[in-house]
């Protein structure tokens, strides 16, 4: 049997295209000094303060590796965290001046890398394939990779 073209293999072709996306997103997210987790905690830390439970959510991470993220954030002075004054319990976590200085140098950053990586899509072409890529299914049974 012969062996089938690599480029026949979408999870091949995904994998290997992604892996050279996300060098490329890495490199523009250094010129702020992030990491692409951090990076994406900013992102949805700049429509305003949110509880911690709710971040975590969202961003569809465990709460011990987002306050893993938090910390390194809190650390840089790029996120702030607080007690709910109505439930102590509750954390609120909201992202500060600096925050949103570097986040503006990430958008910038990042809006140059993919002028570069979708330039020959049209816009009807990239629409199409965020719709695709929100139906491929990574992980079914809601398990992390390697369990």
């Amino acid at each position: 049997m012969a062996a089938a073209d690599p480029n026949d293999r979408l999870g091949f072709l995904l994998s290997f295209r992604g892996e050279l996306t996300g060098a490329r997103i890495r490199a523009a997210l250094a010129v702020a000094g992030l990491h692409p987790r951090n990076a994406m905690t900013l992102m949805r830390l700049a429509p305003g303060a949110t509880s911690q439970r709710e971040l975590a959510a969202v961003m569809e991470v465990d709460p011990s590796q987002l306050v893993a993220i938090l910390n390194e954030l809190e650390s840089d002075g790029l996120c702030e965290r607080r007690r709910d004054p109505a439930d102590r319990r509750r954390h609120i976590v909201e992202i500060t001046p600096a925050g949103v200085e570097a986040l503006d140098r990430v958008d910038a950053a990042v809006s140059a890398a993919e002028r570069e990586l979708f330039g020959d899509l049209t816009e009807a072409e990239q629409t199409l394939l965020r719709g695709l890529l929100d139906r491929v299914v990574v992980d079914p049974a809601g398990h992390e990779c390697g369990e």
